[in-house]
């Protein structure tokens, strides 16, 4: 089976209520072609995720207020740091993008899943109607 063959499907992920962890999970599974009878590794999944109401994700117990997101310069002084609390006011589809990353392998195909990655922070998207719930 090819890439060519198959037929894009639109899987949409309610994050209202949801712990981001276990949201992200079945996210990745549904990218990366894990739910699919005819899983193969080396060809990756052809299902697109529209993740809506990012803005009502959570975290459990103290971490909303731990969790700290950071990257580096490589220069000296260079790191810059946000926690969740503030990323998910100022960017909440950051977030879900981050995790999601987090949970795939670190290769050619996890960068093609992450390109059908849709996040929003409402329940407007614009797939219409050709989409399946989760």
């Amino acid at each position: 089976m090819t890439k060519k063959e198959t037929t894009p499907e639109y899987i949409v992920f309610d994050a209202k209520g949801k712990i981001l962890g276990r949201l992200a999970v079945e996210i990745a599974k549904v990218l990366s072609g894990k739910n699919k009878v005819d899983y193969a590794p080396n060809i990756g999944g052809s299902a697109w995720a529209i993740v809506i109401n990012s803005d009502q994700v959570r975290l459990s117990g103290n971490k909303a207020k731990q969790k700290v997101y950071w990257k580096h310069s490589g220069y000296p002084g260079g790191i810059k740091s946000i926690t969740f609390d503030d990323l998910l006011k100022k960017d909440s589809t950051k977030v879900i993008e981050f995790a999601v990353k987090g949970m795939l392998p670190k290769n050619k195909l996890s960068r093609e899943a992450l390109k059908r990655l849709r996040v929003f922070k409402d329940e407007k998207h614009n797939f219409g109607n050709r989409v399946i719930s989760k």
